[in-house]
């Protein structure tokens, strides 16, 4: 080769190394505080809780538009191996706090990040989730807000209340039995279920891709309604669930607001754009103050009773007065 071609060959490689450093090693660095959100899936429900979140932080003077934080947003879409990949990530990025929802995020990251703080929503309370320690306490990291069962009483009773029929009635459900709060909430269902003489069929889930096949199982039971527990596989899942039941002329019937929005006739629960909102007042405070003093986890504020106009028609159900149409 010759000299001069030699020389150029090297100038061309040497500019090559020096734009391959800025790139992977130079981070543009705005000092701006950087908001993560950890999200395990899409779904319309669950996606009203990050709208709520980011509106109470913009509402507070923060947003990506108005130029006063970053956001990074990842979704694992459903994927376990993505979500642990996508935590590792946020924790090498340390941001200024990270959102979790709904609640596989919350215990991924509070599992392997412990000096980041961890807001949560659509999340079970942290016990629930087996995540306090041995003296019953919560991870030091962990903020926004949680739920408990107490409100699985109320929603469930809502089923004899409506269909209001002079039989015994049996009711199915199917649960994601990895997920701790749907096992929780099933040992809830059974002795609510025994107390108030309803028959319980109940079987086990542990993807949305299975739950096609498992509703339609239940349904060759003669259920007389199915009631959608709260977890992962029910939200991933439920235009499937739906559509089956419908087909078999079966109402479903929940403790989730955002469920009732997408076919279920009624329900008594937490309004995830509520539950989003009151997360980002949190996160909002800590952007604000830059401490997380006076901060601590605490319980969704806002629950109210929600039917389907259109689906309670569909069914023949009466709905009484003080439940909210969607």
């Amino acid at each position: 080769m010759p000299p001069q071609n030699c020389k150029q060959n090297t100038m061309k490689f040497f500019c090559f190394l020096l734009l391959t450093f800025a790139l992977f090693s130079c981070k543009p660095k705005n000092n701006l505080p950087t908001v993560a959100f950890v999200d395990a899936f899409e779904d319309a429900t669950i996606g009203k809780a990050k709208l709520g979140f980011f509106d109470a932080l913009k509402k507070a003077g923060f947003s990506e538009q108005q130029k006063t934080i970053n956001v990074l947003y990842r979704n694992a879409q459903g994927s376990d191996i993505t979500l642990n990949q996508i935590i590792q990530y946020c924790k090498a990025q340390q941001p200024t706090l990270i959102a979790t929802c709904p609640t596989t995020p919350t215990i991924a990251a509070l599992q392997n990040i412990k000096d980041i703080p961890v807001f949560m929503m659509v999340a079970p309370k942290p016990d629930l989730m087996k995540l306090n320690n041995s003296n019953g306490n919560a991870p030091a990291n962990l903020y926004g807000v949680g739920e408990d069962l107490a409100y699985i009483d109320t929603s469930f009773a809502l089923i004899p209340k409506l269909l209001n029929k002079n039989k015994r009635l049996k009711v199915g459900m199917i649960y994601n039995q990895s997920e701790p709060q749907s096992v929780d909430a099933l040992n809830r269902i059974k002795i609510i279920a025994t107390a108030m003489n309803i028959e319980l069929e109940a079987l086990p889930v542990n993807a949305s891709a299975d739950a096609q096949l498992v509703t339609q199982t239940l349904l060759s039971k003669n259920i007389d309604a199915f009631f959608a527990n709260p977890d992962n596989v029910v939200f991933a899942s439920f235009e499937v669930i739906i559509k089956k039941c419908n087909d078999a002329k079966v109402p479903v019937f929940t403790s989730e607001s955002g469920l009732v929005a997408r076919g279920a006739v009624a329900a008594y629960g937490a309004d995830m754009y509520a539950w989003g909102y009151q997360a980002g007042e949190q996160a909002a405070q800590l952007l604000q103050t830059k401490s997380t003093t006076n901060l601590h986890w605490e319980m969704v504020k806002l629950r109210k009773k929600v039917y389907n106009e259109t689906v309670a028609k569909q069914f023949g159900i009466a709905i009484p007065e003080g439940f909210e149409k969607m």
